[in-house]
């Protein structure tokens, strides 16, 4: 009898601490909801670094569809204010009191270090997207960040390398525009196409038709295709890597 009462007594000191814990101690539900705010920050924390990645995405497109070459990427993330460190970071118990009235993050100014790359090295010879000669060369002094280069009509435009599509739509500057992201941070663009044959997010191989040679655009003279190269948001002389 004894043993039994022990036993008992052994049982019901474990239920108190274990699992009739949430009924007996005080702190339960307090630690409860605390926890459960922990969760949820770190849930939007990193919704909201998702969120701030693919605005950096997009804001490069535009930047390069825009052929502004006052800046490089670095710069201009660095102008957006956005400190990446803190992003996807878990806080503990000890950081949830400021947190308790709302959530926020911190924007802090970064300096991104300059690195020079040498981008001979870094980037393959790639695909001749058309069968034409150039009319006009790549001129950084005189804002022709590309090359211009005459073909046949209907000639098809072919992608210089494997890469996900990132942009295809019309543009009244330079009518039916394609960019193309490869991998080592290079980023093809064929601009006024008679027609866009892929969409975004499609990939596309080494050599795949994307577009139709034409003559959209308020800035164009005649059918050609202006094909310019971005690594890192810096813009390239194509004949360097193209063999036309």
């Amino acid at each position: 009898m004894v043993s039994f009462f022990i036993v008992l007594t052994v049982l019901s000191v474990l239920l108190v601490t274990t699992v009739l814990s949430q009924w007996f101690d005080p702190r339960y539900s307090q630690m409860e909801a605390r926890r459960q705010l922990i969760e949820l920050y770190n849930k939007v924390d990193s919704l909201e670094h998702s969120v701030m990645q693919k605005d950096i995405f997009i804001r490069r497109v535009q930047f390069i569809l825009n052929g502004d070459t006052t800046q490089t990427f670095e710069e201009m993330e660095s102008a957006l204010t956005i400190n990446d460190t803190s992003a996807g970071t878990q806080i503990t118990p000890d950081q949830i009191a400021p947190l308790d009235s709302q959530f926020r993050m911190e924007f802090e100014n970064m300096e991104l270090a300059t690195v020079s790359h040498n981008i001979s090295e870094e980037l393959p010879f790639l695909f001749p997207p058309i069968n034409g000669y150039p009319s006009q060369s790549y001129d950084l002094e005189g804002d022709h960040i590309g090359i211009d280069i005459v073909a046949k009509a209907n000639e098809p435009v072919k992608s210089v390398a494997d890469g996900t599509v990132v942009f295809a739509d019309w543009t009244r500057e330079f009518g039916y525009v394609m960019a193309i992201q490869h991998r080592s941070n290079l980023i093809s663009v064929y601009k006024h196409n008679a027609q866009l044959l892929k969409k975004v997010g499609n990939f596309v191989n080494e050599g795949e038709i994307v577009s139709i040679i034409g003559n959209s655009g308020e800035l164009t003279d005649g059918p050609h295709l202006h094909f310019e190269l971005w690594y890192m948001g810096t813009p390239l002389n194509p004949e360097e890597f193209v063999l036309f």
